[in-house]
């Protein structure tokens, strides 16, 4: 399958210093997807099961994907800057991803605390991404509140029983929103164990 392409380890120039990303080209790619991972003091990396199902999600619809580490995560430098450095990151590594892979329509994504990022990111691009997706964004512990309203659509994917951010916060803030496409999982918490596959099934319906 030309799917399956290996994945490619590099340090690229961040706005803190070197960040670490992995890039899987696809042949023919019909887009870019960048992927945001969870909160860098509480384990997340690139390499977080949510982050690498939203990865093959985005490379079995066509897209050419990079994964990065948060300044201070992996091999990336620098020190956690609580969002606001995180989100110079994301434009950082979505500058470098355009110059490698070309011109192409751009998908961010996000999970949890990069999922903050990935929208922060987008409301601060001259032109709002063609997919924005986030999975159990951090609406309460980050200030998601002051991107709102989304100045473009979005799909946000969150479980019902998130022990982590709490899902009524989640849809208060964003369903019904214009443009806003809220995918509720049932029984589903914050890891999405056991639902990795619906999610993966979900998200490549976001962006089909």
């Amino acid at each position: 399958m030309s799917q399956s392409r290996p994945e490619e380890q590099s340090l690229i120039e961040g706005p803190a210093g070197p960040l670490e990303v992995v890039l899987t080209r696809a042949e023919q790619p019909t887009a870019l997807a960048v992927i945001c991972h969870p909160h860098p003091l509480h384990g997340g990396t690139l390499h977080n099961k949510v982050v690498h199902t939203l990865m093959r999600a985005a490379r079995d619809q066509g897209a050419s994907t990079v994964r990065f580490n948060f300044r201070g995560v992996g091999k990336s430098i620098g020190e956690h800057d609580d969002g606001r450095g995180e989100t110079a990151d994301c434009l950082a590594v979505i500058d470098w991803a355009r110059r490698e892979l070309g011109d192409l329509p751009l998908w961010v994504m996000g999970f949890s605390f990069g999922g903050y990022v990935a929208a922060a990111a987008a409301s601060q691009l001259q032109q709002w991404p063609q997919r924005l997706v986030l999975v159990a964004p951090s609406v309460e512990r980050m200030p998601f509140a002051d991107l709102m309203p989304l100045a473009g659509p979005a799909t946000v994917l969150m479980g019902e029983a998130d022990e982590v951010v709490a899902s009524e916060a989640v849809f208060d803030m964003l369903e019904g929103q214009p443009g806003v496409d809220m995918q509720r999982f049932a029984a589903t918490g914050h890891f999405f164990h056991g639902k990795l596959v619906e999610l993966k099934a979900v998200a490549e319906r976001s962006l089909a």
